[in-house]
């Protein structure tokens, strides 16, 4: 996490390799509280406008968040929060979560739906945003 440009802008990276394993038995709690962590983060950070770079390489499916848990978190994350969102780029968009965001495309904002961004390349990445805010961990990069 870290800020770009002149203002308070924060970029926020977000890197599902460390997510827990769906098979724990207590998936839900940590999933619900690890949601809780991650809005009140935002809300204390974002001040202007701000960026999610969801890392997506090197994770297997059981660590991927499920629609349920993606929908409700969209649903969750105030107005203010969702208007100044820019940009939300997934890098190394895996075929399964090109399905879904394309599957729940109907049933969320085409404003929303706009600022969703494809990066497959770390590379490509840097041509975007200052990657010198940004941690890519060890796994990710091989």
């Amino acid at each position: 996490t870290g800020y770009y440009g002149d203002g308070l802008n924060a970029i926020i990276v977000f890197a599902a390799c460390f997510l827990p394993d769906s098979s724990r038995a207590d998936y839900n709690y940590v999933m619900e509280n690890l949601f809780l962590y991650v809005i009140s983060t935002l809300e204390l950070m974002v001040a202007e406008d701000y960026m999610i770079v969801y890392l997506n390489g090197a994770t297997p499916r059981r660590r991927m968040p499920g629609l349920g848990w993606m929908k409700k978190c969209y649903q969750m994350i105030d107005r203010r929060l969702r208007k100044n969102l820019k940009s939300f780029i997934i890098v190394h968009p895996s075929w399964f979560i090109r399905t879904i965001l394309a599957l729940t495309r109907p049933f969320i904002s085409s404003k929303f739906s706009s600022k969703i961004q494809y990066v497959n390349t770390l590379s490509e990445l840097r041509e975007m945003i200052p990657m010198e805010y940004v941690h890519i961990p060890d796994s990710i990069v091989k």
